[in-house]
């Protein structure tokens, strides 16, 4: 880890105001108490176990004095299906989707002559055959028009399936067969969110046997490809930015006992899920999401290293993103955008960063009051939001393009390995 890591924001014996007021935001007022008496008691030793991996990760609390060391740059991306999982059990409706207009959406934000991924979603298990047939069409909509595809594949069993993890693992298979055939088909996200527990319809982690889904369908879905010679397909999982840490140490502590060596080497790369200022923490002022966006990927690192994930294991931002229901304005969208985006772009070096994407291109339903309808840039009509334009900018400016295409195109390429252990 670099920069200040636990340790440095304690002056020892005491947490001074600012990282204090800070720490309790991270770690909400039911804990502050009992961290601000541990890091008390226990001082730099408990910090130095942090960044082993092997004691609590609370991450960078701030932005301000990390290095940032330099890297390659990002390859950019985002999540167009209208569909999202909504915060509880069950889905809401969205308004339906427009094709031309997505496309027309998507064409204006790809960078020129560099790569631009569109993440597929809400893959189930549950929709068996059917699901995959649906996917293979939706990629290759997207694949032939020059994007790159990534699949989200959702553990979300039924009842007849659940906890059945024999038959999920053959069902990961089937998909690496079948869509590992398409050259542009880079990525594969095994389960979503299994850290979080409570959400069956955004998340895996809510079903039995999550946590097993998660990593036998990791090993199933890297031996598959690999034995298929799919080796532009690379294989990774997601953390939510994050649950409470009794939950979060058992969670990486069952990757390492029960995936061990087999896991850790069929890992690609870790995807990031963070919402600051939406879910956690849950109130960020404006500028301090750099602060959220630095915790999120320094706590992720602390994290991976319990498994054994080393550091050369990128990191993907899966999902970003600020909602719009009523109170929420779309020019604080847009800010929280440019801060969030550019805290990745600016510490991508530090944290081993590669890929990040927005979450969503289209609201699905502007209507509707609910949170989880209205992450998008645009309207459900597809009017934009200022943050559309704002991305936009971001990644014409930044993303990995034409002029770097020679030097990347081991990482980057669609029909070549980004794996380099």
């Amino acid at each position: 880890m670099h920069g200040r890591s636990a340790g440095p924001w304690v002056d020892s014996p005491g947490v001074r105001g600012a990282h204090a007021k800070r720490l309790s935001a991270v770690l909400g007022c039911a804990l502050a108490a009992v961290i601000m008496w541990a890091l008390v008691t226990l001082g730099s030793p408990w910090a130095s176990a942090q960044s082993r991996g092997t004691g609590p990760c609370f991450g960078e609390i701030e932005a301000e004095g990390v290095r940032q060391l330099p890297g390659p740059r990002l390859r950019y991306g985002i999540t167009p299906r209208v569909q999202a999982g909504q915060v509880g059990p069950a889905p809401a409706e969205a308004v339906p989707e427009q094709r031309t207009k997505t496309l027309n959406a998507l064409s204006r934000l790809r960078p020129s002559g560099g790569p631009f991924v569109v993440r597929l979603n809400r893959f189930f298990w549950s929709d068996r055959g059917e699901g995959i047939e649906r996917f293979l069409k939706l990629a290759k909509r997207y694949t032939r028009r020059g994007y790159l595809v990534e699949l989200q594949l959702r553990y979300h069993p039924d009842e007849r399936q659940e906890g059945k993890i024999g038959r999920w693992t053959d069902y990961v298979r089937r998909v690496v067969t079948r869509f590992g055939r398409n050259p542009r088909v880079v990525a594969i996200q095994v389960t979503n969110e299994v850290n979080l527990a409570f959400s069956a319809d955004s998340s895996d982690g809510a079903y039995e046997r999550g946590r097993d889904a998660l990593v036998r369908g990791v090993i199933a879905a890297k031996r598959r490809a690999e034995r298929r010679g799919y080796d532009q397909l690379e294989v990774g999982f997601n953390w939510f930015y994050r649950t409470d840490p009794r939950n979060e140490q058992g969670f990486w502590e069952h990757l390492r006992d029960e995936g061990g060596r087999p896991f850790v080497r069929a890992v690609d790369w870790i995807g990031l899920d963070a919402y600051p200022d939406t879910f956690f923490p849950p109130v960020e002022a404006p500028g301090e999401e750099r602060d959220g966006m630095v915790n999120a990927m320094s706590s992720l690192r602390c994290f991976a290293a319990i498994p054994g994930i080393p550091m050369k294991v990128p990191i993907h931002v899966e999902e970003n993103g600020w909602p719009t229901p009523p109170g929420r304005s779309y020019q604080r969208q847009a800010d929280f955008l440019a801060n969030a985006a550019g805290a990745v772009d600016d510490f991508r070096g530090t944290y081993n960063v590669t890929d990040y994407r927005w979450f969503n291109l289209r609201d699905a339903d502007t209507s509707s009051p609910m949170l989880a309808q209205r992450y998008g840039l645009l309207e459900s009509d597809y009017d934009e939001k200022p943050a559309f334009d704002v991305y936009r900018r971001l990644i014409q400016k930044r993303s990995i393009g034409s002029a770097d295409r020679k030097a990347t195109a081991k990482r980057h390429g669609a029909g070549f390995s980004r794996r380099t252990r």
